[in-house]
C-alpha cells in the first residue's frame, strides 16, 4: 500500500476507524435475507481461495469461511481489520487471514483467488472502476466476482441520495447508477451477469449513532429524510412508524464469471 493516503482515502480511514465497532455491531449488516442472496450469489466451494476486498469488519469473510478452503480479507483501515480478528477469534475461525491494502491496487499476483467478493464499499470509492478491474485481475479466468452495493435508478435520485449520505457520512463518494455499474463490470471483463435486489431497512436514531457526520449536521439529516416522506426522492422509502424514523438503503447483488484470458 502506498505509504501516503489520499485526501479521500484519509478520510475512509479517519471515518471508519471511529466507526469500527457500531459498524461491526449494527444489526442492519448482518440482516439474514442479506447474506442469503450473496451466499446465493458466490456459489461458494470447499477448495475456493477467496478475496474480500475492503473486508471491514470481517462479516462477510467470516459467513464465508466455513464454506471454503480459505479467506483472505484486505481493508484500508486498521481498527476493521482488529474488529475483523476479534469476530474470527469469537467463531474460532483458522482459515482466513488479514491485510492492510488499498482496493484499489490489490498486492496479489493475477488470477490468485477463485472468488473474489466485496460488500458496501464502491460507493466510498472515488474510482470504483479501478477496484472492478482489480477484482477481475486476481480472479482466475472462470472464477467468481460478487459485487454487493447501494445503487441509484435515475440522476434524479443520485442527486439527492448522494446529498444524504455525503452528510451522513464524509467517506461516501458516490452510489453509482446500476446500469453504471453492471457496464463498469462487463468493461473489467465480468460476463455471465445476474442481479438479486433487496432493500437494508435501517431506523434514523440507531443510522446516526453508528455514524460521525460533521457536528451539526444530524438534525439537517433528520431534516432531510422527514422532508423526503412520502417524496422518496432519495430512493431510501423513509416513513414514519409511530415516532421513528424508518428508511432502507436499496441493494443490488452483482455476480457474474470472469472472461477466460483469450476473450477479454
Amino acid at each position: 500500500m502506498a505509504e501516503e493516503l489520499s485526501h479521500h482515502q484519509a478520510l475512509i480511514v479517519d471515518q471508519f476507524t471511529q466507526q469500527a465497532r457500531p459498524f461491526a455491531e449494527l444489526a442492519t449488516h448482518s440482516q439474514e435475507d442479506a447474506f442469503r442472496l450473496l451466499l446465493e450469489a458466490a456459489a461458494p466451494q470447499a477448495n475456493d481461495e477467496v478475496l474480500d476486498v475492503a473486508c471491514g469488519p470481517g462479516l462477510v469473510a467470516c459467513f464465508l469461511a466455513p464454506h471454503v478452503r480459505h479467506v483472505t480479507g484486505v481493508d484500508l483501515t486498521p481498527a476493521m481489520l482488529e474488529q475483523a480478528r476479534r469476530l474470527q477469534a469469537e467463531k474460532g475461525l483458522h482459515n482466513l487471514s488479514w491485510r492492510l491494502s488499498e482496493a484499489e491496487s490489490l498486492p496479489f499476483p493475477d488470477g490468485a483467488f477463485s472468488l473474489v467478493v466485496t460488500r458496501y464499499a464502491l460507493h466510498h470509492m472515488p474510482s470504483p472502476a479501478a477496484c472492478v478491474a482489480e477484482m477481475t485481475r486476481v480472479c482466475r479466468p472462470g472464477g467468481r466476482i460478487v459485487i454487493v452495493d447501494v445503487y441509484t435508478t435515475s440522476a434524479e435520485q443520485e442527486e439527492h441520495y448522494n446529498r444524504f449520505e455525503k452528510l451522513r457520512d464524509p467517506s461516501h463518494a458516490r452510489a453509482l447508477r446500476l446500469e453504471e455499474l453492471q457496464a463498469m463490470a462487463a468493461g473489467a471483463g465480468m460476463g455471465e451477469m445476474r442481479c438479486s435486489f433487496y432493500r437494508l431497512a435501517t431506523e434514523m436514531e440507531s443510522q446516526l449513532a453508528a455514524s460521525f457526520p460533521n457536528p451539526g449536521d444530524e438534525e439537517r439529516l433528520r431534516e432531510m429524510l422527514r422532508q423526503d416522506v412520502g417524496r422518496n426522492q432519495t430512493g431510501l422509502e423513509p416513513y414514519w412508524d409511530g415516532e421513528r424514523l424508518r428508511f432502507s438503503y436499496p441493494c443490488v447483488v452483482l455476480s457474474g464469471r470472469v472472461s477466460h484470458a483469450s476473450e477479454r
